[in-house]
């Protein structure tokens, strides 16, 4: 049975982009010295969000966007074995455009 998880408010489910396995001299680095990979896919919006007038606050990402995000943001979320993380949409620090 596939789970599926709606985030509430402004917050969006993303999976962590894999980081490059080799530097830049051609040294592979080993996966305990690897830092956490600070871009991510935006798998799915949460609910929204009211201002203080009661005016929907609209997300300025969408599902798909590729985006960089806070290093230790977020809580981590194991969904069908796939490793996710929740995060608040003011922990994306921009989209990446190609």
């Amino acid at each position: 049975m596939a789970t599926s998880i709606k985030p509430l408010g402004q917050r969006v489910l993303v999976k962590r982009l894999e980081a490059e396995e080799v530097a830049a001299g051609g040294i592979i680095i080993p996966d305990t010295a690897k830092e956490k990979p600070q871009e991510a896919e935006i798998i799915t919006l949460g609910t929204g969000g009211k201002d203080d007038d009661g005016k929907v606050i609209e997300f300025q990402v969408k599902v798909g966007d590729k985006v960089l995000i806070s290093k230790y943001g977020g809580t981590d979320v194991k969904v069908d074995g796939k490793e996710l993380l929740i995060i608040n949409e003011s922990d994306i620090l921009g989209v990446i455009e190609a």
